[in-house]
């Protein structure tokens, strides 16, 4: 090799040069006779766009796993081998290739032929895509920290559309992860403001973003609970309700009146909401107990009597019933969770900025699907992409708009 190499890792691609915000890992001539170090391409080279889709091909099939795992309460880790889910036959490392083997198999179980959701595939692939995007867009130094937060999104986004749930272990853990990446990277919490921000200045940012976005999507989630936090159901002749056990793998409680059945942390969705119940009749394991007013809790109910009973004593509850005050959200706590994750990564402003698109687009959602009016709708997907649309660009928009309003 030649006596003096120009060792640059400077990244352009993207919207982010280096040279203003000093990505100059290297920029000095290099003797590479005297380092001890493999030959590598500069990072804005396209040959790493191929590792990028590769590794995240194969973090896609782990969320795969934790998609279906979480909600159920098991261990992404144990079993450590991939099953199918209905035969429940562990899949040999052989025919568990990311993205080869679903198109290979036909989207078929190679043991039972029992069909495979096409999620598993897509999955795979939207989370190799958008590796492939932030390497290309941000610095090689905060990609990595970006790559983790897509990850998040993608698992968040998938159970919360298919369960309605936001498991808020992994927004804590990606809230922490945004205070380190906007200290790595101090642009990341500020990109629609100061271009040079201190680390200090950075951390600083993606805290207020954490503490700005969480507060102020509480105070909409409290007021909408004060405002339309119960649901009055009325009939004319006394109507049949119960407790039913779903036939889903995780068994949970629903409550059945009349035509309506309504899931059980659809009700509950924390630990004071009660459901109340005129009864004509109450029956308790097909012992009739006359009837009175029933007040149902997450975890006990209450009788008319004021005998207060856990349902793990119950074997059966129903009865009949011209009145029912149903508790709701008017958002769930999750979603509140997942907008503070937004904001410690990109600051207050891509929170404010997420919300606002993800209304839009859940509104264009509900419209193109023809969902009715109040019909729950899960928000968390909206949220993640209004922050994916300010991670590419989005955030263009916004200096447009406060530029147009002369700030």
């Amino acid at each position: 090799m030649g006596a003096d190499v120009e060792c640059g890792v400077r990244k352009t691609c993207g919207v982010f040069d280096s040279a203003p915000f000093g990505l100059e890992l290297w920029d000095h001539p290099v003797e590479w006779s005297t380092l001890n170090i493999p030959f590598y391409p500069p990072f804005d080279h396209p040959l790493w766009l191929l590792p990028a889709f590769l590794l995240g091909a194969c973090i896609g099939s782990f969320l795969n796993v934790a998609i279906y795992r979480i909600p159920l309460g098991l261990s992404v880790n144990e079993p450590k081998r991939s099953f199918c889910p209905v035969c429940k036959t562990p899949i040999p490392m052989r025919l568990n290739v990311p993205l080869v083997s679903w198109l290979w198999l036909r989207g078929k179980c190679a043991s039972c032929h029992a069909p495979i959701a096409f999620r598993y595939f897509a999955v795979e692939l939207l989370t190799a895509l958008l590796f492939v995007a932030l390497w290309c867009w941000y610095p090689p130094q905060v990609a990595v920290f970006l790559w983790v937060y897509a990850a998040l999104l993608v698992v968040i986004t998938f159970i919360d559309a298919e369960h309605l749930i936001i498991p808020t272990s992994m927004t804590w853990a990606g809230s922490v992860l945004g205070l380190a990446a906007a200290a790595v990277w101090p642009r990341l919490a500020g990109m629609a403001g100061d271009p040079d921000p201190s680390w200090k200045e950075g951390l600083m940012r993606s805290a207020m973003g954490w503490a700005v976005c969480f507060g102020g999507l509480w105070l909409v989630v409290e007021l909408g609970k004060l405002a339309f936090g119960k649901k009055v159901i009325k009939f004319d002749e006394p109507a049949d309700w119960k407790l039913h056990e779903t036939e889903d793998d995780d068994g949970a409680l629903e409550f059945v009146i009349g035509d309506v059945a309504i899931g059980w942390w659809d009700l509950f969705a924390r630990k004071t909401d009660r459901l109340e119940i005129e009864a004509g009749e109450i029956r308790e394991n097909s012992i009739s107990l006359g009837g009175g007013r029933l007040v149902l809790r997450q975890d006990t109910v209450e009788y008319p009597d004021g005998r207060v009973t856990r349902y793990e004593e119950i074997q059966s509850l129903d009865g009949n019933a011209t009145r029912a005050v149903i508790p709701r959200e008017a958002m769930g706590m999750g979603d509140v969770h997942l907008l503070a994750m937004i904001g410690a990564f990109f600051g207050w402003e891509c929170g404010f900025f997420s919300l606002f698109a993800a209304c839009i687009l859940a509104l264009l959602a509900a419209v193109i699907g023809r969902i009715g009016f109040g019909i729950r709708l899960p928000f968390g997907p909206f949220l993640a992409a209004g922050s994916l649309v300010w991670a590419f660009g989005g955030w263009m928009l916004w200096q447009w708009y406060l530029r147009m309003l002369g700030l």
